[in-house]
């Protein structure tokens, strides 16, 4: 059985079977459970990057897999080409780097806890990989659905107002999850079909339809929701500060990506952009992604707790990507995904910093941070790299992203994007740049210790690891930016941008 012929599956595979065993494993020992998800989650890693290797040297744009070898559109399949293969390369690989972090924060806990939570943090792993790689869109509810309840489990285990949180986050997703759940419904009524490229096909005769602008109405409501798209955001910012703080850069980089993902693949490869209702759609998609970036960058500024500050950001960071995908040509297209990754790596690890933070001194006071690059270096520096990319300064990962925007809206003649991004990048310095002024220059802070250090760099290596492994990253995807656009968001472009 060839490795490469199956990776596919055993990216959900793996996480699914060791989630299910974890409590009965945490029961034998409190930790084995953990062990047993983590060893699954390096598998699903491994996997990812096999399934990647093998879709570009087919060379084909996608490669299928079928379940039970039932061939669509009457069978399921997993559908992976070169762009949902570099999206799930970047949800394993920050599931398993983070899975080490969430550590220090549950060893007080009891076996069921402890196994509890990694049953959790593996079942949302799932979810997220199946929504990616699924060709299916029944399939794709299923996956939604296990992403979402296992995130609800995890935001609620935050402690102080998390269940609050997570049962707004619980209310607003429902009704998210019920909207696609109609879409398809009336998808199925049209096409009669349930098979992405099938019902790609088959939905050109009715792409001018009242109906089919009632289905496209659907999806869009439904992902803005889960992706947190203003004006349909409320619920991220009490849910962001809230969770499970060994967590939440995992919750933060991977739960808003998804669905932002799944938007952009039914709109540019189900639907397609050329025909009336989609054309109205992008303007709604524009305005809502501009009054996203404008709005989430004004909020953030007037927060003082780190983390709400990070959550509204993060409004505005998925703006970004709603503007890319309604300037409706290749260069915003290429912007919007090298943001989605990009993003994921930013926001994650500014969270870990701020889960390390939380964990050695109980505050994230914005402006109680004086004299923690002394504390925590490496927390520091991670800080320093998110925060110019975040800004957009090269060679940082988020330049990038940015100028591939830029480029698009020049392209588009769009301008007004031109506009909203120069000055989001301002408000975006102004409200970043006070972190490292806050950790660098004022004076030390007098914080009251509630965790010992353990080692010189402030924190247990467990959690030190990963922070110092996605501030690098950050570097990283900058320096290597050009090839991962040539070689594989470029491969994968959608022929709808071609044509």
């Amino acid at each position: 059985m060839s490795l490469a012929l199956h990776s596919p599956v055993f990216i959900v595979l793996l996480p699914l079977s060791a989630s299910l065993l974890c409590l009965a494993f945490s029961r034998i020992h409190r930790k084995l459970g953990a062990y047993v998800v983590q060893l699954a989650l390096f598998g699903a890693l491994i996997s990812s990057l096999v399934t990647m290797r093998h879709v570009l040297a087919e060379g084909t744009k996608s490669v299928h897999y079928w379940m039970g070898n039932w061939a669509p559109p009457i069978g399921i399949e997993f559908v992976v080409d070169p762009l949902n293969t570099a999206v799930v390369c970047m949800i394993t690989f920050l599931a398993f780097v983070i899975s080490f972090y969430s550590k220090p924060f549950l060893e007080n806990e009891d076996w069921l806890h402890y196994g509890g939570y990694f049953t959790l943090y593996g079942l949302l792993t799932v979810g997220l990989c199946g929504m990616t790689v699924t060709g299916d869109v029944f399939n794709m509810y299923v996956y939604l659905e296990i992403m979402s309840l296992s995130g609800y489990g995890l935001i609620a285990l935050g402690g102080h107002k998390s269940m609050l949180a997570a049962f707004r986050y619980l209310l607003v997703g429902t009704i998210g999850a019920s909207l696609y759940l109609i879409g398809i419904g009336y998808l199925y009524a049209m096409t009669g079909s349930l098979n992405m490229a099938d019902i790609s096909e088959r939905i050109q005769p009715f792409v001018n339809t009242p109906l089919f602008a009632f289905v496209v109405a659907c999806f869009l409501i439904a992902f803005g929701i889960k992706m947190a798209l203003f004006p349909l955001h409320g619920w991220q910012p009490d849910a962001y500060t809230f969770s499970h703080p060994g967590a939440a850069g995992f919750i933060s980089g991977c739960m808003s990506k998804v669905p932002a993902y799944a938007m952009l693949r039914y709109f540019f490869y189900v639907f397609g952009i050329h025909n009336t209702v989609m054309g109205a759609l992008m303007n709604v998609l524009g305005i809502m992604g501009i009054c996203g970036i404008l709005i989430g960058s004004v909020m953030a500024l007037a927060q003082y707790d780190f983390r709400r500050m990070l959550a509204y950001s993060s409004v505005a960071q998925l703006g970004y990507i709603a503007v890319g995908m309604a300037m409706g040509n290749i260069y915003g297209f290429i912007g919007a995904v090298l943001h989605l990754i990009n993003h994921a790596f930013m926001k994650s690890s500014l969270f870990l910093v701020v889960g390390g933070i939380a964990y050695r001194f109980g505050e994230v006071n914005l402006y109680r941070l004086g004299g923690l690059n002394k504390k925590m270096p490496v927390s520091s520096i991670a800080t320093v790299l998110a925060v110019l990319s975040m800004i957009g300064i090269p060679p940082t990962c988020g330049f990038f992203s940015k100028w591939y925007l830029m480029l698009g809206a020049f392209e588009g003649q769009q301008y007004i994007f031109i506009a909203v991004l120069v000055v989001s990048s301002l408000l975006n310095a102004i409200y970043y740049v006070r972190i490292v002024e806050q950790m660098f220059v004022q004076r030390e802070a007098s914080l009251t210790e509630i965790h010992d250090p353990e080692t010189k760099l402030g924190m247990p290596l467990s959690m030190v690891i990963p922070i110092g492994v996605t501030g690098l990253a950050i570097l990283i995807l900058g320096i290597y930016s050009s090839s991962l656009v040539t070689n594989i968001i470029e491969v994968g472009l959608p022929e709808v941008l071609l044509k």
